[in-house]
């Protein structure tokens, strides 16, 4: 009786798990608008997956989750462990549309309580024939269930990658939703929006086949590109890289940035941010040993920031930057900008062999009277950069999210 009575509740548990775990049969009253998928092939694997997530959701509880469809699928449960021992949940399915999503969000990902969702949604609603206009739609729709379940909860909102109009994926119905995209989240700063589309494009916007073979899935490489991609904004997010740095400064170089807070540092005309680790308009962040330029959720927005300190006789200056594919920022020499930005995809300098894409870069500026010599890894950018006789050092946001690190200065005697 005892084994009977156990078996009973296992089935009803087993059948509770399944229970509104398949593909509605028809569109009524479903959210957002656009297709859903019912091939059969896809109602097999919607229904496997998500019965398989749905026994781990207590363990599965407070990861960052990826929704997507089969380029999320495709990074595997643990994303490659492209991040290290972050705890991430994969809740893509191979075929998923935006709609789709919509429809399976309560479950697959608001029951896990994620710390921070990361998604990567539309290409298959193209191939279904949706517009760009319903697809954005349903992406308003998805931001905004997340925020209701918690309004400070991080988004990651990658830009569709390209493909080929031959996948039913044409480069100009791609970049409309992309800047629909952007459109949605202008007013949404717990959203960051990152540019995932530019750095894959060839120059006809389409799908490098040495990433994506079959222009649609990305392989190792695509993959890579991808995590380096979304790692610098995980990192102001808090989520990697929370180890304390361990450089140690050269002699004669004193450090311009503490690495807690930012101190030493102003607006124009405004009363310095000692002790404070965000900048009055929140734009500028000391955190885990990086001063972080962060993603505009406007799209743009130019401002700086400056050392309350000026500089008038002979110094170099050495620095490291990283920024997010497409980034746009600048450093500022006696109040004079030199570009510093994602160079290869942003320019001026789209030609440097050491330039490191998403990763971590260092910019000299040796100040000479009034020219400096400026590189980048050791390659030049300019030779003689002409410059005011005194000023400040600053630095600039506009596009994208740049960290820097490591600000130091050697004053001549």
């Amino acid at each position: 009786m005892r084994i009977h009575i156990l078996l009973c509740s296992l089935l009803f548990s087993t059948l509770a798990v399944q229970a509104g775990l398949e593909i509605p049969a028809t569109d009524d009253g479903l959210p957002g608008a656009g297709p859903i998928r019912r091939y059969e092939w896809f109602q097999d694997l919607w229904k496997k997956k998500r019965e398989g997530w749905a026994t781990r959701v207590q363990g599965d509880k407070g990861a960052v989750v990826f929704l997507g469809d089969s380029i999320t699928q495709g990074w595997g449960d643990d994303m490659g462990r492209a991040f290290g021992e972050l705890k991430v949940a994969n809740r893509g399915i191979s075929g998923d549309t935006t709609r789709g999503m919509l429809v399976r969000l309560k479950e697959d990902v608001l029951a896990l309580e994620p710390r921070a969702v990361v998604i990567l949604a539309g290409t298959n609603d193209l191939e279904e024939k949706a517009t760009p206009e319903v697809i954005a739609v349903n992406m308003k729709l998805l931001l905004a269930a997340l925020k209701t379940h918690r309004a400070d909860m991080p988004v990651i909102l990658c830009k569709v990658f390209p493909a080929s109009a031959s996948k039913s994926r044409p480069a100009d119905a791609i970049k409309k939703i992309n800047g629909l995209y952007a459109a949605v989240v202008k007013d949404q700063p717990q959203v960051t929006l990152v540019e995932t589309w530019k750095n894959f494009a060839d120059e006809k916007g389409d799908a490098i086949p040495a990433e994506f073979p079959d222009l649609l899935h990305p392989n190792e490489a695509g993959y890579k590109k991808w995590a380096a991609a979304i790692r610098p904004v995980m990192a102001t997010l808090g989520l990697v890289e929370t180890a304390a740095d361990d450089f140690k400064m050269e002699e004669g170089f004193e450090s311009l940035f503490n690495g807690t807070d930012l101190t030493g540092w102003t607006f124009k005309d405004g009363a310095p941010f000692d002790g404070r680790t965000l900048s009055s308009d929140g734009r500028y962040l000391a955190k885990n040993g990086r001063l972080i330029v962060t993603t505009p959720s406007e799209g743009r927005k130019v401002a700086q920031i400056w050392t309350t300190r000026e500089f008038a006789k002979d110094f170099t200056l050495r620095l490291e930057f990283r920024a997010t594919p497409n980034a746009d920022s600048g450093v500022f020499i006696r109040s004079l900008q030199l570009q510093c930005r994602d160079y290869l995809l942003a320019g001026p300098w789209k030609n440097l062999v050491k330039y490191k894409p998403q990763d971590w870069n260092e910019l000299e500026v040796v100040v000479t009277g009034q020219t400096a010599r400026c590189t980048c890894n050791g390659e030049v950018l300019e030779d003689a950069f002409k410059l005011p006789s005194a000023g400040p050092i600053g630095l600039e946001g506009d596009a994208g999210q740049m960290e820097y690190r490591r600000i130091r200065v050697k004053e001549a005697k």
